[in-house]
């Protein structure tokens, strides 16, 4: 399995895009669009999955997620998914850890994820520091590590 961290441009954008476009995961079509309309800043990257030519799963580091844009937090990892074949071999934790490991690269110490999800994101490191309403409406938690 490989983990790869790829931006506009790279050979598997596309691909990457419609794969999220068709996954299982209503939110994937969300990131389809926003890779597609070139809505990634510079720095920003799509972490992928790979099991050979197969795509497992996909997730996110951008500046901002589903808060307000006064909140002061960034970066946000995000769209995090893995297709259902490859669930239960720890990729999320994978893809998330080469996330966190990009950001402290690019001058990061902390990363940020909002999520819903309960017991997920803490047994990767990660420590609740609140619940938020989104852009949304909805209230949901968020999460940190120190990278």
């Amino acid at each position: 399995m490989e983990i790869l961290l790829i931006q506009n441009g790279h050979p598997m954008w596309e691909k990457i895009a419609r794969f999220a476009e068709t996954c299982s995961w209503l939110a994937g079509e969300f990131l389809a669009e926003r890779m597609r309309d070139n809505g990634f800043q510079p720095q920003e990257r799509v972490i992928i999955a790979l099991d050979g030519e197969q795509i497992a799963g996909f997730c996110t580091l951008t500046e901002k997620d589903a808060l307000p844009d006064d909140v002061p937090f960034t970066p946000f990892i995000g769209f995090v998914f893995v297709d259902a074949p490859y669930r239960g071999n720890r990729l999320s934790e994978r893809m998330i850890r080469c996330a966190c490991r990009y950001a402290k690269e690019i001058g990061y110490q902390t990363v940020y994820i909002v999520s819903g999800e309960h017991g997920l994101y803490e047994k990767y490191g990660f420590e609740k520091t609140g619940d938020y309403e989104t852009v949304y409406g909805l209230t949901e938690q968020l999460f940190q590590i120190a990278v």
